[in-house]
């Protein structure tokens, strides 16, 4: 045993140089550490380590490191040398220096290093040029004095250094057919441009160039063809499909253009593409009217708007208008039917300022032919004379005391001239000694005058109720709504009221022409007492809140039959 030792001894003094005469030794490393050899690969690559190490006392574990330390290094196991990373997108060869550091159990370690060049391996960006599609043309046509845009936003780069702006930048130019990039720029991702007006049909040649963040750059030609001034047809919008009841109007508010100046001026043509037969009020203008025919049930009209210009291009667009049966409601219309502009009143259509009043409802299906009525009355209003025991009345030469609303079922007061109970001069005090506001009101006002002992509104009632008119004994003073749905705002002089079946609504003097509405006003109260009441002035239309010791006129109400 001493022998083999001494000899092992020698052997190692021997091949370390120990005859030279020196006393440094060199130091073998605890743990020697092979990181495999150098590799050269092309930049997003996935590069494979693998080392090898011998050594130290115990298990070994190992552990790797790069400069510069800008990549993801993983490694599953530090039992085991195996690692990879994922080669970065570089503008230029970049070396990177891969350490393997092995450890045994006792301490002992070791490192070796490889070297790994990543190559700068750039795609080429691609250009996308995006065109947009006339309709009715074949692909890639467009009308003579058109604006177009070529939209190049698409284009991207593959291997983009920033992700966030892959394409640094746009060069526009034009290749073919006539200049049409005057004053325009050629720099962005979109070219805006004018097509051209020319006797003869053209084309027209473009390429786009687009460069990406290491300067590579790449091109997209197109190439669009563009129509002759005569071949160019003009534009036509029909307007926006509807809704309306049957007998209201329908607006025709078409619109056509040429940019050619030789197919001006355009005609027009309006047709009734539908089963429905509306009357249209002057087919040969772009805006016009027509009037919903009547139905039984909810159907589709179809109008379409013709336009032909010099050249005998001829185009079409329609619209669709549902006609809905008109239903009974139980309100009146205003009475109102002139349409109003900018700067005049008047019956002529204004089909630029639609859904005014005039445009729709009861009053506008009167003037145009189609509002069937139970009795009779000016524009949507509809009435029915009652004589003095509450029997209809159809003969205009003979008397009538009371008229029934048939719309809203109630029954009205008739007023009459000179003096009597239902005098029209007669005037009134608010009075109500209940639901009144907090306050009940002046039983007996200076200013009121009539034929009772107390010129109020109940004393009113109570008398009326007491005579029966018409048959009847349950008359009230009318709610706001109840009188307002009286007005004819469409007047523009009088009372405003159907005075064919509301004579004697006022007289001479009267301006002006208040009538009491049952609910108190909350405003102007004394604590929480209202001292005033709502009243509507039949000259004005306004309403009005009167402090309810004023003379007001009256016309009772009361329900249908």
């Amino acid at each position: 045993m001493r022998f083999c030792s001494f000899l092992v001894l020698s052997l190692l003094l021997t091949a370390c140089g120990g005859g030279s005469g020196s006393d440094e030794q060199p130091t073998m490393p605890d743990v020697v550490v092979n990181a495999g050899v150098d590799q050269s690969v092309n930049e997003m690559a996935t590069v494979s380590l693998g080392g090898e190490a011998a050594g130290g006392e115990g298990a070994i574990t190992f552990a790797w490191t790069a400069s510069p330390n800008d990549i993801t290094i993983t490694q599953d196991s530090t039992t085991a040398s195996a690692a990879s990373f994922v080669a970065p997108t570089v503008t230029e060869d970049i070396i990177y220096t891969l350490t393997l550091t092995a450890t045994a159990a006792n301490g002992a370690n070791g490192s070796d290093t490889l070297q790994v060049t990543v190559l700068a391996v750039n795609s080429l960006p691609e250009a996308v040029v995006n065109i947009p599609q006339v309709s009715g043309q074949p692909a890639n046509t467009f009308p003579a004095g058109t604006s177009v845009t070529l939209n190049g936003a698409n284009s991207f780069d593959s291997d983009a250094v920033d992700a966030n702006a892959p394409i640094s930048a746009f060069r526009w130019e034009q290749t073919q057919g006539q200049d049409v990039l005057q004053n325009v720029s050629l720099d962005g991702p979109e070219l805006t441009f004018v097509t051209p007006i020319l006797a003869d049909a053209s084309t027209l040649g473009f390429t786009l160039t687009v460069v990406d963040g290491e300067n590579a750059e790449n091109s997209e030609s197109v190439t669009l063809q563009i129509l002759s001034e005569s071949q160019t047809p003009p534009t036509v919008n029909a307007g926006v499909d509807r809704t309306v009841f049957e007998g209201e109007t329908i607006l025709l508010t078409g619109d056509a253009s040429s940019v050619i100046p030789a197919a001006n001026p355009l005609s027009f043509l309006w047709l009734n593409d539908s089963g429905l037969t509306p009357t249209i009020l002057q087919p040969t203008s772009a805006i016009t009217t027509a009037a919903a025919p009547t139905v039984t049930s909810s159907q589709t009209a179809t109008f379409t708007l013709q336009v032909t210009d010099q050249f005998n291009n001829q185009v079409e667009d329609s619209i669709q208008v549902d006609v809905q049966p008109f239903t009974s409601n139980l309100l009146n219309d205003t009475g109102v039917t002139q349409l109003a502009s900018n700067n005049s009143v008047g019956s002529e259509p204004q089909n630029l300022f639609p859904g005014q009043d005039g445009h729709r409802g009861r009053d506008v299906i009167f003037d145009n032919g189609a509002l069937e009525k139970a009795g009779r009355g000016q524009q949507g209003f509809d009435y029915t004379r009652l004589d003095a025991v509450g029997d209809q009345v159809d003969d205009d030469s003979l008397s009538f005391s009371c008229v029934r609303d048939n719309l809203t079922g109630l029954v009205w007061e008739v007023k009459e001239q000179g003096a009597s109970l239902n005098s029209v001069s007669n005037t009134y005090s608010w009075f109500f000694s209940e639901n009144n506001g907090g306050f009940e009101g002046v039983a007996n006002a200076a200013g009121a005058s009539c034929d009772l002992a107390q010129c109020n509104t109940t004393a009113f009632v109570e008398a009326v109720n007491a005579r029966g008119l018409c048959g009847f004994f349950d008359w009230r003073i009318p709610t706001y709504s109840e009188l307002q749905s009286l007005l004819h705002l469409g007047k523009t002089s009088g009372p405003l009221i159907d005075e064919m079946n509301f004579p004697n609504t006022t007289d001479a003097a009267a301006n002006p022409l208040f009538y009491w509405a049952r609910e108190a006003s909350a405003d102007g109260p004394q604590g929480d007492a209202a001292q005033n009441a709502w009243a509507i002035d039949f000259a004005t239309g306004n309403d009005n809140f009167l402090n309810k010791s004023s003379a007001a006129r009256v016309r009772l109400v009361r329900a249908g039959r």
